[in-house]
This record gives structure tokens, sequence and C-alpha cells, in this order.
């Protein structure tokens, strides 16, 4: 089939050079000019494990291509994808549609016979009804279908997610564009992963709600932290207990610094206002919201307390800015909220990340960037773990202990165990929702 992706950023790239290696014919459309540059030079703009090597193979193969003219890709397309941004709009907490629509516009003009328009990009209820409405003024002999076929992608894991998902779920109103979205999966459906076809209201909310729920268990298992932290209980043990309930399960309840990315922030605020627009309140997702923000603020306590309760002239060593490991991705990160208060307060802050620093030199201004963890802990007083890359989770802990000032450390991750800390010459470690020592 010939599919044109219109966008280029984390959804669309991926989503494409996907479908080409299931054997379409794909054609991703971007309207910046050095970015198709560098994509066709076989430069990935983005950091995700695999996707250069699988991008080179399908446009070494003749079926992955890159352009900045929409209209050339859009002629004679089978399906049209739309995987542009929806960020949140400032002042209203709604997802900002701009780029969608005027891409539904693009595209109307551009259509030259049958194709389904398919939203991928996250978009409110009743998006691709607009979408349709839009296509349908702008060229109103325009013969097409819209559906809704929302990502599940996590950033780290993308490929495996696309090639082996939990569900595939599309929206659409009719048969006809029921079979080209069958056409389209159908190297995933032969392998037994499911396809489900909904109407597309439901599939729109369907990924709202999937990711306003593990934002929920994200900041649950952060709640239950705190509180443990008072009774004396230690959240690993909770969360594994937890876990071990089949009606629960283990994923998203590894306490931490709070959810950050591009997905749970901005989708829980947008379905909290699409509650509020509907007069029906998204009270879990509101509370959610506040929790998240709350437990950000936290962490910088708990770095303040290590440091004595003040960190003017301090030198303390971060890693990890991004807000998960395996991504160069520093939107809503909790290190934005946690580097900018510590720099405030006087602290000088030296910063390590594989992959943070393309964005965070721009984000986190005052700070000195570091090539290794041991570089940035020389003659620092407290090292602070914020992103659980691997490379974090086998330190040696001695070196780092001897080269300290004073060797004292924040696990905002829970990577360490507080006895192995103190067993390496630490002399005082705190954590999320566990005893530490020394403070």
């Amino acid at each position: 089939m010939k599919i044109a992706m219109i966008g280029t950023g984390y959804v669309g790239l991926v989503s494409g050079v996907c479908f080409s290696d299931f054997g379409h014919d794909v054609i991703c459309v971007d309207k910046n000019p050095d970015k198709i540059t560098q994509l066709e030079q076989g430069i990935v703009p983005i950091y995700e494990p695999g996707l250069e090597e699988l991008m080179v193979k399908n446009v070494t193969a003749g079926r992955l291509s890159f352009s900045g003219d929409l209209a050339a890709a859009v002629a004679g397309a089978d399906a049209v994808f739309i995987a542009v941004g929806t960020p949140t709009r400032r002042g209203d907490g709604h997802a900002d549609l701009t780029y969608v629509m005027a891409a539904a516009e693009e595209i109307a003009q551009a259509l030259t016979g049958y194709a389904v328009v398919v939203t991928k990009s996250t978009v409110p209820l009743g998006t691709n009804r607009q979408v349709k409405q839009v296509i349908h003024k702008a060229n109103p002999k325009a013969e097409f279908d819209v559906a809704s076929n929302p990502e599940f992608l996590r950033e780290g894991a993308a490929i495996d997610d696309f090639m082996h998902p939990d569900r595939v779920v599309v929206g659409v109103q009719n048969d006809r564009a029921a079979e080209v979205m069958n056409d389209i999966y159908r190297p995933l459906s032969l392998r037994d992963f499911p396809v489900m076809m909904t109407d597309l209201e439901s599939a729109e909310m369907i990924k709202y709600a999937a990711n306003a729920f593990l934002a929920t268990k994200i900041t649950f298992i952060n709640e239950i932290a705190a509180l443990c932290e008072r009774v004396g209980a230690d959240v690993k043990m909770v969360s594994k207990g937890m876990g071990m309930d089949g009606r629960i399960g283990d994923k998203f309840l590894h306490a931490g610094p709070g959810y950050g990315g591009s997905c749970f922030p901005k989708d829980t605020k947008a379905l909290a206002r699409i509650g509020q627009d509907h007069a029906m309140p998204m009270q879990l997702t509101e509370t959610v919201i506040k929790v998240n923000d709350e437990v950000k603020r936290r962490m910088i306590d708990k770095v303040v307390d290590i440091c004595g309760g003040n960190v003017n002239g301090k030198t303390i060593a971060v890693l990890g800015v991004t807000f998960k490991p395996n991504t160069d991705d520093m939107r809503d990160a909790p290190s934005l909220t946690i580097i900018p208060a510590l720099v405030g307060g006087g602290a000088k802050v030296r910063v390590v990340d594989p992959q943070g620093r393309r964005e965070g030199e721009a984000l986190l201004p005052g700070v000195n960037w570091s090539e290794d963890a041991y570089k940035a802990a020389q003659n620092a007083d407290a090292i602070v773990i914020l992103t659980e890359w691997n490379e974090f989770r086998a330190l040696d802990l001695k070196r780092l202990a001897k080269r300290m000032n004073a060797p004292t450390m924040a696990d905002l991750r829970n990577i360490y165990a507080p006895k192995d800390v103190k067993r390496a010459g630490f002399t005082a470690y705190v954590s999320i929702g566990r005893a530490g020592f020394g403070v």
C-alpha cells in the first residue's frame, strides 16, 4: 500500500519507518527542509534505539523516502496519516489542534482519489469529525474517509512496541475504511496481535483513558512512598506485594520523582479539560496532575535536606536529566523543576546524561556538563540520581565516595540498597519511600 506520513516527529518518524518495514511504500513529509535533508542523509534527529538502522534498511530497500512536498506524497496514497504535534495550549489546558487542521486542509487539496485520512496524533474527543469537516469544506469533491489510530509507543522502546503491540486501536465510520486499515496492519494481525476496530470517539477516548490511568498508577505509588517514609515501611516491598496481585500488575508502580515526557503531562491536562468542557469533571485526573507537581517539589526538599538544609555554595552532581532512560526527551522532566531550584538556591550543579545534553543545554542554564559520573563527583557535596540510565545502575560507589567532598546521595530512583551505599563509605543517603541514613 502507498502511505503518506505527515509529520516526522517522534510518532510520525517511528510509525513511517515501521510501516515501511511491513512492506508498504511510505513517504514521510515535513515542512522543515533541514530535517528532510538530515533524514535523506540517514541522520535521525531524535534518539530512539534501533530507529536509525531500521530507517536506513528501508530507504535502501526503496520502500521509504522523505519529502517536503505534501501534495506529491498524498497523490495516489491509500492512506494519509496525520502525525503532527498537539501541544498543550497556553492558558486553558486544551490540546492545540492548529497543526492538525492545517495538515487536513492541505491534504484536502492534494487528494487525487479515495484515501483514508488517519489521525495518529493524540487529539481530543471529536477531532476526527472536525478533520472530516475541514477536508470536505476545503475540497467538496474529495473522496475520503477518516480514521482514528492513536499511538501507544513508549519512548526508548518504540520499535518493539510498534512491532509487538498489546493492541492496535482503529476508529472508523464504515467498512471501506476498516478494510484499508486492516490491510495496513495485516502483518500484525497475521501474527495474532489484536487489531481492535471501534467508532471514532471510542478510539480517541481509549488513548486518553489509558495514559491517564498509567499516570494515576505512578502518582498513587508516589503518594504511598511518602507515607511509607513516615510510618517506616519500604515502598519497594509494598510495590512488589501490590504488583503480584493480577488485578493490579507490577507495571508503573516504581516510586520516583514524578512523571514527565511527551504524553502523560499533556494528555492528563487535556483529559481534565475535556471533562470540564462536557460538565463531567475528571476529578481523579485533576488530582493526579496536582499531586505529581507536588511530588517534584518534594524532591527538592530531599536534596536540600541531605545538604544540611542549605545548598548555597554546595557542588551537586546530578545523574540523568531526561524524563526517562533511552531517550533524549526533556519534556516535563522532573529535572526541569529540581535543577533550576538548586541553581536558584546557590548550588553549583554538574550534570551527566548520555543523551540529554542536546536539549538540556538550552533548558538548564547555569549548569556544567560532565562526561561521566566520576568526573561530576570530584569534590562534590552530593550526588542526585534523577534518571535510571543503565550506566548509573552499576557505579563503583567506593570510587565515587572517595572523590567527593561530602559523600552523600539522593537516590530518587531507588537504584541502590542503603546498606550497599553505606558500606561504600557514604555518610548520608535518602531515597523514595524507604529508610535512609545520616539525615
